[in-house]
């Protein structure tokens, strides 16, 4: 009877811990753009992706490994709310590749985006000097193509320099991180 009893006792107080555990991860989120609203610079899309830029960039894997790094040339070009991002990828292995972004500015700090290898739209909220972009990318890897949803965070740092940081997952699992810097002449 004693037994039981403890071992009742000690079930209770694990599961207790285990509920308390989850309630403070629960409580615990995720930042969103409004996090950053006093921020300055203020980040204003259509004026720091118009013209040419280039951005260095790698790409870690989820032990924090550099996979791969790379450099983009870009362009961005405005009419009102439409904007186009032309961007070129040199990667350090040799190859190449080019996806050119359909911006919207749907005004009130959000954004959508398109590209060919998007699936479906790429969802951006912007607030002070951060702006979060959410979207499905179709990513071709050796020979397959695998939907892979990114959480692109940027931050406009000064009148020149913006970094960016996107965590990549997959059924809800982290596959690794992209950070880039990019650089206005």
């Amino acid at each position: 009877m004693k037994i039981r009893t403890f071992l009742g006792t000690a079930i209770a107080r694990w599961a207790a811990l285990a509920a308390a555990a989850l309630l403070l991860a629960s409580c615990a989120s995720a930042p969103v753009p409004a996090d950053y609203a006093a921020e300055q610079p203020v980040l204003d899309l259509k004026q720091y992706f118009n013209g040419e830029l280039v951005a260095h960039g790698l790409f870690t894997d989820r032990a924090g490994k550099v996979a791969r790094r790379f450099t983009v040339q870009l362009t961005g070009s405005w009419n009102g709310a439409q904007g186009t991002l032309d961007e070129r990828f040199s990667y350090s292995d040799g190859k190449t590749e080019r996806r050119i972004w359909r911006l919207t500015d749907e005004g009130g700090g959000r954004y959508t985006g398109r590209a060919d290898d998007v699936v479906g739209v790429a969802e951006g909220r912007a607030a002070g000097n951060a702006l979060n972009w959410r979207y499905t990318l179709a990513l071709p890897v050796d020979g397959k193509v695998y939907e892979v949803q990114f959480d692109d965070w940027m931050y406009l740092m000064d009148g020149r320099v913006m970094l960016n940081k996107a965590a990549m997952s997959k059924f809800g699992f982290g596959l690794g991180e992209v950070t880039l810097s990019f650089t206005k002449p």
